[in-house]
């Protein structure tokens, strides 16, 4: 028998990067009385590691229970970016309903395409929610037109596409059911989700069913699982069988010694949870993600989770430069190895495979967004590594070569039309709509192999001033496009070691773009600039002037020294070649060569060593 229990509901906000959602729920949070007026609580109270503040998106999924009228709301903000949808996946499988966030201006973009096609096929009640309706360019009337079609285009249900709105300025902290009348508060959106969220469902004396669809870690506890209870209770002490998840009815015993609900943004100890419980476990070693806890003498598994298949592939080696363990702790391949592995155990869209040398781990995800945040991460935590070249993985399905595309979609002013799409050409992109609102600006569509957007967001920053805001979302696998004929530059590489002079760089700037600045230190190997033409130079940026006896009246002049470029790690690894790698360590991010002096670099390319 079919049962629902009416005092929860469990909603997911989705959207695509910058639309609001971690605003929206601060303003939820405040306004829930949850918290004492003089209890500070931060901006994006959700967005809980450094990396998510500094870059102003959410990497974690993460989820916060709110009282409202004698239910709890359990709210989890779901990442915005392409390359953590393996995060969203996951925890659509927690909740019965979303709120679909749409900027009143941008209207939908790629990513919110890809969430709320996954939140359909999920079987979910959406809510649509059009944030910053204070926008002076925002466009309501065309934007719902957009979101329409949206649904449309994803094949939703009659009632999925019967969705009901609501219009809200996260930022002020209001909503409002009718766009002409101004909101004071967020009540209108807490009433619509009690009111169209359907509240949990659970089949009666079925035995325990909760999967694994977050992980955390805990000094003190260990490993946490956080998962959803499906059916059944769940309370301290028990002991329950933890299978991998499918048809297989084998695993591991294992006994629940703390169990947490969640009330705001704290965890609380509970003795007891039931069916629709969002809850954290902690004393189960070698939980896992995906994997069922479920009743010991008659288990029932649930299904595998479907994550979207990996289509980027790096390699991560230990530091070999001549700077190596200068500025690291961790600095071996078996603390690399460890690291990566415990990384996958945390994160099911990554995988990590072994190479031929045992100092070097191929690491398989989604995009280099979601590498260079592992990358960060760790240098962080005080590893030094090398990193290859990103490459794109193929497959092969009867007889034809496949490779993965993406729907990439550009907003930039009119004035950048030209150098935009003259730049997408040789990577084979292909254009699939153009639109301009009247306002200056255009919105271009393109599908374009993966391969085709290595390097490309920072060349379309450059050539834009900035200006250019560009999405992208996996598109699926396609045939090969064969190579691309865009013309690659060259680098200026040092060929001793030393430290750089102004003398030295101020010669050396007319051949390109310099990469360091004078008092810098370097190695034979290391990349010190962009070599203005498609050769790569061996240079000198240690050179000191002569001094003499004799003077002249310019002798002694100042040299005007160009800021060097300053690589962050994303565009260090869009620019680095296959025979280049990027050095990391908790202190600075350089490009080197794999091979470290002229000579060895001349016999390779005669094919000798």
């Amino acid at each position: 028998m079919i049962k629902t229990r009416g005092n929860i509901r469990n909603v997911a906000i989705i959207a695509h990067v910058d639309h609001g959602k971690t605003t929206l729920v601060d303003g939820m949070l405040h306004q829930s009385g949850l918290f004492s007026e003089r209890e500070k609580i931060a901006e994006r109270a959700l967005d809980s590691m450094d990396l998510e503040r500094e870059k102003g998106i959410t990497i974690m999924a993460k989820n916060t229970a709110i009282p409202f009228r004698g239910a709890t709301i359990n709210i989890v903000d779901t990442p915005g970016h392409a390359d953590f949808g393996g995060e969203v996946q996951r925890i659509l499988k927690m909740v019965d309903g979303c709120l679909l966030l749409v900027d009143a201006s941008e209207g939908p973009l790629p990513q919110t395409r890809y969430v709320l096609s996954n939140a359909l096929a999920n079987g979910l009640s959406p809510i649509v929610v059009i944030n910053k309706i204070d926008r002076p360019d925002a466009r309501i009337d065309e934007v719902l037109d957009e979101v329409l079609e949206l649904f449309l285009d994803l094949d939703a249900s009659e009632e999925q596409c019967d969705f009901p709105m609501v219009f809200t300025v996260a930022k002020a902290g209001t909503a409002t059911l009718d766009m002409n009348v101004p909101g004071k508060d967020l009540r209108p959106l807490f009433e619509l989700i009690l009111e169209q969220v359907p509240p949990p469902s659970y089949q009666e004396d079925h035995p325990l069913q909760l999967q694994i669809t977050s992980l955390d870690y805990s000094d003190y506890l260990g490993r946490i699982g956080i998962g959803r209870v499906t059916n059944g209770t769940l309370k301290t002490g028990q002991t329950i069988l933890m299978t991998d998840s499918g048809e297989e009815t084998e695993g591991t015993k294992a006994k629940i010694t703390k169990l947490f609900g969640f009330t705001g943004l704290e965890r609380v100890p509970i003795n007891e949870a039931l069916p629709g419980d969002i809850v954290a476990i902690a004393g189960i070693e070698g939980i896992k993600l995906g994997g069922t806890l479920t009743d010991l003498e008659n288990p029932k598994p649930l299904p595998a989770l479907r994550i979207d298949e990996p289509s980027l592939e790096m390699v991560f080696s230990i530091n070999t430069s001549p700077f190596a363990g200068k500025e690291g702790t961790y600095l071996t391949s078996r603390q690399l190895k460890d690291r990566l592995f415990k990384e996958v155990m945390g994160n099911p869209s990554l995988q990590v495979e072994l190479t031929d040398t045992a100092n070097a781990f191929k690491v398989i995800g989604r995009g280099e967004l979601q590498m260079a945040i592992l990358i960060e991460t760790m240098r962080r935590e005080g590893y030094e590594m090398s990193i290859g070249k990103p490459t794109v993985r193929t497959r092969t399905e009867d007889g034809q070569l496949l490779e993965p595309f993406e729907h990439l979609v550009i907003d930039c002013p009119e004035t950048y039309l030209g150098t935009i799409t003259q730049m997408l050409g040789p990577r084979k992109a292909k254009m699939l709509k153009m639109m301009n609102h009247a306002s200056g600006w255009v919105r271009l569509e393109y599908e374009i192999p993966l391969r085709g957007l290595i390097g490309l967001r920072a060349a379309l920053i450059v050539d834009s001033r900035g200006t250019a805001i560009v999405n992208n979302v996996f598109l699926g696998w396609k045939a090969h496009t064969g190579e691309f004929g865009r013309a690659v530059s060259g680098v200026l590489v040092a060929d001793r070691k030393g430290r750089a002079t102004a003398y030295a760089l101020a010669n050396l700037q007319e051949r390109g773009v310099m990469f360091i600045a004078p008092g810098d230190d370097v190695y034979p190997g290391r990349v010190v600039g962009e070599n203005s033409r498609t050769k790569d130079i061996w240079v000198n940026p240690t050179k000191e002037k002569k001094l003499t006896n004799m003077r002249a009246a310019a002798a002694d002049e100042a040299y005007h020294i160009h800021p060097p470029r300053l690589m962050s790690l994303e565009m260090a690894l869009e620019f680095i070649e296959e025979d280049e790698l990027v050095e990391v360590t908790p202190k600075s991010i350089r490009l080197r060569k794999k091979v470290l002096t002229e000579d060895e670099a001349k016999k390779q390319r005669r094919g000798t060593i």
